[in-house]
């Protein structure tokens, strides 16, 4: 069992910054892709990015690329959302998530474990 938790969702005017967290306990942390989806109210879970067990590669969907940059500390057990230039159409509810297999799916039914998510509100 993977347990996740995210923190650092908030308020943010356009143009503002925001730096989520998953701090993740259970099996071996540093083993297992991670990713981030949102999903927006009325809307299908999409991916937003994912970064794969040992850090060295990273995936993005394209209206995030240049702004949003994932990482982690297998460490600490953290993987790390930064999100800079916030838009309005960025609003949604993140979670993060756990791929028990081979790396690297886009795909939300790909992944094993979630989190509960955190809102992110970008105000224009």
């Amino acid at each position: 069992q993977v347990q996740l938790v995210e923190s650092g969702g908030g308020l943010v005017q356009a143009g503002g910054s925001l730096s989520l967290s998953c701090a993740a306990s259970g099996r071996t942390f540093s083993s297992y892709a991670m990713g981030w989806f949102r999903q927006a109210p009325g809307k299908e879970r999409e991916f937003v990015a994912l970064i794969s067990g040992s850090g060295g590669r990273m995936y993005y969907r394209d209206s995030v690329k240049g702004r949003f940059t994932i990482s982690r500390d297998n460490a600490k057990n953290t993987a790390y959302l930064q999100m800079n230039s916030l838009k309005p159409e960025d609003t949604a509810v993140y979670y993060c998530a756990v791929d028990s297999g081979p790396c690297c799916s886009r795909f939300p039914s790909r992944y094993d474990y979630w989190g509960r998510g955190t809102q992110v509100t970008v105000s224009s």
